[in-house]
């Protein structure tokens, strides 16, 4: 349930995209995201932070765009997000007793996350730092090179399931670290 009700926003975009255009559906998802995070939050009593942000992006990329009508104000959005996120997780390195996705995976209970050295927190940082830096070019190279039509869809489903398969890759390599034997462990 949380799952569908966190993407129904990209969901009625790209139906107010296919029904009426680029203008009419970011002013769906302009409507939709600020309404999304506050159910999240009264529902969850959780201040979800990334979806605070991107939120936050979309409002002054959507404004931007709706003010000049210009879409590619709206095309930036994600790569300037991911790029951000990449700039924090790269900080982390520096910031903070923990990096940034060895506090993102903590927040999984129950697993024994204390079986990752430091050197494989790392590794796991520097690929995250990558992978927000290249989605961020993918998107931006889809906006540029490929009808609007494509990058909305690109932006609905593409980067998702680019996100979601990457995701999936890191739990199951955190997963086979932490349930394998600690000679495999130490050999990542």
């Amino acid at each position: 349930m949380n799952v569908l009700f966190e993407f129904l926003p990209l969901i009625l975009f790209l139906g107010a995209f296919l029904y009426k255009g680029i203008y009419f559906a970011l002013i769906v998802l302009m409507i939709a995201m600020p309404i999304g995070l506050l159910v999240k939050y009264v529902r969850t009593k959780i201040f979800d932070k990334m979806y605070f942000w991107s939120t936050v992006f979309l409002l002054i990329a959507g404004a931007l765009t709706l003010y000049f009508r210009n879409p590619y104000f709206l095309f930036w959005k994600p790569t300037i997000f991911y790029w951000v996120i990449a700039i924090v997780f790269f900080g982390s390195f520096w910031i903070g007793e923990k990096l940034l996705v060895q506090r993102f995976f903590g927040l999984v209970e129950g697993m024994p996350l204390e079986r990752i050295s430091r050197s494989q927190w790392s590794r796991l940082n520097l690929v995250w730092v990558l992978f927000f830096i290249a989605a961020g070019i993918l998107n931006i190279y889809v906006a540029y090179n490929f009808s609007e039509a494509t990058w909305v869809k690109f932006k609905v489903f593409g980067l998702m399931a680019l996100t979601f398969v990457f995701m999936l890759a890191q739990t199951l390599w955190i997963a086979r670290l932490i349930g394998g034997d600690d000679d495999a462990a130490e050999k990542e």
